[in-house]
């Protein structure tokens, strides 16, 4: 938007930083992305220095890479590239439908202590998400929620609520998550499984940070089965337990 009106000039850029650069393009910002790196006044990539970084490496991201980058730049991974980093301990909870979900949330909440740590809960849908936000309430919870119908000051408020402590559990949706980074979260809960295992990576990543040791629980229906393959790679990858029930349901 800034181009676009002339306010802001790259002629002088000597570092390029694209941060979340899967999740950008899973956003379908490609165009934008390209119009402000390839733009006409953006130094050519053998004059500045850019930086890449990714939670996953899809194709695209690749496609990125090679088109913005110098022929010969340096690939940097810590852990093994798409999966779960070690600091984190992952645990798959059996949820017989949608309905058995709110009591397993509260019971976990309880059984983990969250009175003293940050939570951070995924959701599918906004509706959801204030649904959640309620229950926790009234189950004693401090909770808050941030989605797509919320206004950029209620997000902010809620994210500076979740932060400070005045309220442990954040009630979020992928896309209002995505980008966030809070310090010291304790534990990630998949209340609503993810379509895809990216997503769910990305997810738990929001613990187990900076070499702090965090947990994610992920509460999986019989409705996940698309998924739980995918899952239960990720699980073995990690060298966490493989539930037997996962397996039967990702075949």
């Amino acid at each position: 938007d800034f181009m676009e009106r002339g306010k802001v000039h790259l002629s002088r850029v000597l570092f390029l930083t694209l941060d979340e650069a899967d999740r950008m393009l899973d956003m379908g910002f490609e165009p934008q992305i390209r119009n402000i790196v390839e733009g006409a006044d953006m130094p050519a990539c053998r004059e500045r220095q850019t930086l890449l970084f990714s939670a996953t490496f899809p194709r695209e991201v690749r496609n990125l890479a090679q088109d913005f980058l110098r022929r010969d730049y340096v690939t940097l991974t810590v852990g093994k590239v798409g999966s779960a980093t070690d600091t984190i301990v992952q645990k798959m909870v059996f949820a017989r439908d949608s309905g058995a979900k709110p009591k397993l949330l509260v019971d976990l909440l309880l059984s983990q202590g969250v009175e003293g740590q940050r939570a951070l809960v995924f959701v599918a849908t906004k509706r959801e998400a204030d649904m959640l936000e309620e229950e926790l309430y009234r189950e004693g919870f401090p909770a808050t929620s941030i989605h797509g119908d919320r206004s950029q000051p209620e997000r902010e408020q809620a994210l500076r609520n979740f932060r400070d402590g005045r309220e442990k559990v954040l009630v979020a949706t992928d896309v209002c998550a995505r980008g966030i980074d809070i310090p010291n979260v304790a534990m990630v809960v998949n209340y609503d499984m993810p379509s895809v295992i990216e997503d769910y990576v990305h997810r738990i990543g929001r613990t187990g940070r900076v070499g702090n040791v965090g947990c994610a629980t992920a509460f999986v229906t019989p409705k996940d089965g698309r998924i739980c393959r995918d899952l239960a790679n990720i699980l073995a990858e990690a060298r966490q337990e493989v539930p037997s029930w996962l397996e039967d349901l990702g075949r």
